[in-house]
């Protein structure tokens, strides 16, 4: 074999564990992510409201219960067997930023931190109802310490 292809293999080999590695490791992140299943329809997650809300958290809780609860739970607090609840360390702005719940809301999303299969965008939903609720979301999630 020639040395420079001799360099090659090696190289792809490396790439080829590096990949397994870092694949192994998010699946481990993710599982660990992910609280333990509950009894179906219960809420998932313990949610403290805050005091007050801004006056667009108020209207972006409005908008929550009217179209996002049935599947995203009661104060966003998660559904098991339907959506998982977004006051959860994996949907703090440094992960989840607000863009992504624009993106969710309107497009849809794939599944991929929870088993409850894909997003379907949510019907009739507007820019300016997803920004209130973002805020809402954003303020309940503060008052739970994820920032």
């Amino acid at each position: 074999m020639k040395p420079e292809r001799q360099g090659m293999d090696k190289n792809f080999g490396m790439v080829a564990v590096a990949a397994v590695v870092a694949i192994g490791g998010y699946m481990w992140w993710r599982a660990e992510e992910a609280p333990a299943p509950t009894a179906s329809g219960a809420a998932m997650a313990a949610v403290t409201l805050p005091d007050s809300l801004s006056e667009q958290a108020q209207i972006g809780a409005r908008a929550f219960e009217a179209k996002c609860s049935a599947c995203h739970g009661v104060n966003a607090a998660g559904r098991d067997g339907s959506g998982p609840p977004l006051i959860h360390k994996i949907y703090e702005p440094s992960h989840h930023g607000d863009g992504a719940f624009l993106v969710a809301a309107t497009n849809g999303v794939r599944q991929h931190h929870w088993s409850f299969g894909n997003m379907p965008p949510v019907e009739g939903i507007t820019q300016a109802e997803v920004k209130s609720i973002v805020t809402y979301v954003r303020e309940v999630q503060r008052a739970n310490g994820i920032d």
